[in-house]
């Protein structure tokens, strides 16, 4: 198979397309899509989002060190393009967008009741990289819609159709394909 060589890009997709939200320390609320976001730890639990540090909420985040993470839908695929392309500085993108504000349980900070789960995170390092910060954070508990849970209270995500971004445009998840460990596992 020819290969052809591009110039360095961001083309690690697809991503979650997430919607972060904040609280200022004067009771703002605001909510963000971000797409640069993942998994960096299993022990202790953390993640990170990368944010520009012109966006309205980027001051909100470096002064409370809290922020939450609330997974997207095919549902919320409206709200998530929504809160990523107007500022909150100009209106409440909670109302504008449809959302309906609930309350983090660890942290001060909303969370958004239509999303199956939300991670409420503490910010351990801002790391400058450039474009973007990086947030590096604390997951200090997590917020998950019963609809989500099957009979034994197992997270079935995929009954509320996540969303995924890739280079600009939104796609819903596919069928599944194997479970982890499937291609070594003995078989019955």
């Amino acid at each position: 198979m020819k290969k052809l060589s591009w110039k360095a890009g961001n083309l690690l997709y697809p991503l979650p397309a997430v919607l972060v939200t904040c609280r200022d320390r004067q009771g703002h609320d605001n909510v963000l899509t971000v797409a640069w976001t993942g998994t960096v730890c299993s022990d202790p639990v953390m993640l990170y989002i990368s944010v520009r540090p012109e966006r309205y909420s980027y001051p909100m985040i470096k002064e409370t060190e809290e922020f939450v993470v609330n997974l997207t839908t095919q549902d919320l695929l409206r709200a998530t393009d929504y809160c990523g392309v107007r500022s909150g500085k100009d209106e409440d993108k909670f109302q504008a967008a449809g959302l309906t504000k609930g309350e983090a349980e660890k942290i001060n900070a909303p969370i958004i009741m239509e999303s199956p789960v939300n991670l409420e995170c503490k910010v351990k390092e801002v790391m400058p990289l450039g474009s973007h910060d990086m947030f590096l954070a604390e997951v200090v508990n997590v917020q998950v819609s019963e609809s989500c849970l099957d009979e034994n209270g197992t997270l079935q995500l995929a009954s509320a159709e996540p969303l995924v971004y890739s280079h600009g445009k939104y796609y819903a998840m596919g069928q599944q394909l194997g479970t982890f460990g499937y291609s070594v596992r003995k078989k019955s």
